[in-house]
């Protein structure tokens, strides 16, 4: 039979809770999240870097609790009052920093939903106090909301990640791959989302597999000057 050839697939994120490894690294992150019903004022602030998994746990927590999620940036456009009426998530809070509708938007949606007593979580890659919100009452509010952090992954979380990152792209590396990336390349979440998609490239390119032998030409690379 021959060999099945890479072929440039979609990218399709599993987002269910089946789909999110829980390590040491996102276990009090991921703790917090289910445990929605006892946020103080029903409002949390989920933190963390770029590719940490926060969408995917925000997708966990809407499934659970009939929340809509939303970009931030799409505040200004949208029906508060309706927002309002079921839990909330809003995403990439920092983005909106100086945007005046956008930040009016987001306090009149926190009132509201304490005011109804609905839960609101808020994803960002820093903490409130350095959001660089201009809106004084909405920044204040903020900073006194619980928070909590996903941490840099473990050996575990690495490569339940990078196994996930490679499952979305529908490729299947050699066994040897994750294990050696685990082992060799930086441990955060922005490198492993990196690697896989260098990866597949590579893989694209030269019509193969991914190997090990690619995955350390790949990681070699890293140390090489830009």
């Amino acid at each position: 039979m021959a060999e099945q050839l890479p072929l440039p697939l979609p990218v399709r994120a599993a987002l269910g809770r089946e789909d999110y490894f829980v390590s040491t690294a996102n276990a009090l992150a991921v703790a917090m999240v289910e445990g929605w019903r006892d946020w103080p004022q029903r409002k949390l602030v989920l933190l963390g870097p770029s590719g940490s998994g926060k969408t995917h746990l925000a997708h966990v927590w809407a499934a659970q609790s009939g929340a809509t999620i939303l970009p931030a940036q799409d505040l200004a456009q949208a029906d508060i009052p309706r927002l309002a009426e079921a839990p909330a998530c809003v995403e990439d809070v920092q983005r909106i920093a100086g945007e005046p509708a956008a930040e009016e938007a987001l306090f009149h949606l926190h009132n509201l939903c304490l005011a109804e007593g609905r839960a609101l979580l808020l994803t960002a890659v820093r903490p409130p106090m350095r959001w660089g919100l201009t809106l004084p009452d909405l920044q204040s509010r903020l900073e006194g909301t619980q928070s909590v952090s996903l941490s840099d992954p473990d050996d575990a979380l690495l490569t339940a990640l990078l196994a996930k990152l490679f499952a979305d792209r529908q490729i299947v590396p050699d066994a040897t791959v994750i294990p050696y990336l685990v082992a060799h390349m930086p441990r955060s979440y922005a490198a492993a989302r990196q690697m896989t998609e260098a990866l597949d490239r590579a893989a694209l390119s030269a019509k193969s597999r991914i190997t090990r032998p690619m995955a350390v030409q790949m990681v070699a690379r890293l140390d090489e000057p830009d």
